[in-house]
This record gives C-alpha cells, sequence and structure tokens, in this order.
C-alpha cells in the first residue's frame, strides 16, 4: 500500500528497463526510429515535418513560437527553418515591421510535400494507438499529461 511518500519510489531498481523513465524513453526512441524512416521518403526530417504541420494549422507562427511547438530550441528552429525555406516548402520575409519575429507560410509545394508524408505520420501514430486496448487509451493519454505536467516547471 502506498502510505504518501516516495521513498519506495526514490529507490534504485534492480533492472533499470522497468523504470517509467526507461520505458517512456524506449518508445520515444522507437517512435522516433519509425518517423524517421518514413519522413526520409519524403525528403523531410522529424522537426521540419513537425514545423510544417504548425504552420498548417497556424500560418504565420514565429522561429520562437515553432520552437517551443517541435520541442527543439531557438538555434535548432532556424536550421529547420532555412533548410524548409531552401527548399521551397515556407516563405518568411526578410523584415518585418513587428519586431524581430519573422512569420513563416508554407509555399504550396510546402502543402503538398505536407499533405504526402502526413499519411505515413498519421499510419505510425494509428501503430501505437492500436496497441493499446481502446478502453485504456483516454487513461493513458491523461497520465501522460500528468506526468508531463509533474515535471513542468
Amino acid at each position: 500500500m502506498h502510505d504518501g511518500t516516495s521513498s519506495s519510489q526514490a529507490s534504485p531498481a534492480a533492472d533499470v528497463t522497468e523504470r517509467l523513465g526507461y520505458r517512456l524513453k524506449r518508445a520515444a526512441a522507437a517512435l522516433r526510429s519509425a518517423l524517421d524512416r518514413a519522413l526520409r521518403e519524403y525528403g523531410l526530417t522529424v522537426p521540419q515535418y513537425a514545423c510544417l504541420e504548425l504552420l498548417d494549422q497556424r500560418p504565420g507562427l514565429s522561429n520562437a513560437e515553432l520552437a517551443r511547438g517541435t520541442f527543439v530550441t531557438r538555434q535548432s528552429m532556424n536550421v529547420v527553418l532555412r533548410g524548409l525555406q531552401d527548399a521551397g516548402l515556407i516563405t518568411r520575409p526578410a523584415t518585418t515591421d513587428r519586431g524581430r519575429a519573422l512569420p513563416a507560410h508554407l509555399t504550396e509545394e510546402g502543402h503538398r510535400r505536407l499533405a504526402a508524408a502526413r499519411s505515413a505520420v498519421y499510419a505510425i501514430d494509428q501503430r501505437m494507438t492500436d496497441a493499446v486496448p481502446e478502453q485504456r487509451l483516454a487513461e493513458l493519454l491523461a497520465d501522460l499529461d500528468h506526468m508531463a505536467a509533474a515535471l513542468d516547471g
């Protein structure tokens, strides 16, 4: 029975592979590997794809907003945006009148590439979803949100 203390939870596991963090990392690594393989066919990286998805939903996001939304640093997002711009998938103005933020927008080719890659990404997400019994999925999603909130800030 749990008595409210975390001493038993803080003790080292006999097998680190049984720890929750390890299992989450293993699942995240498997997801990333599957996404990398699928997106390579479309000439995209995972951060580039995530950036295109965000810009499709919310055109005009800034570098900082995109970095937060794709879980990369601002410096990494600069590289992602430059690659997308060089590939003709996004446009950004050279200057802007609202401070330093340079809003990004998908080009027609960006929309086409995103639409082509999206089905492969969604199929991977569906494979993960199908691995969880339907009656437990909502609870699992809530648990993942609770875990993230417990570690934020």
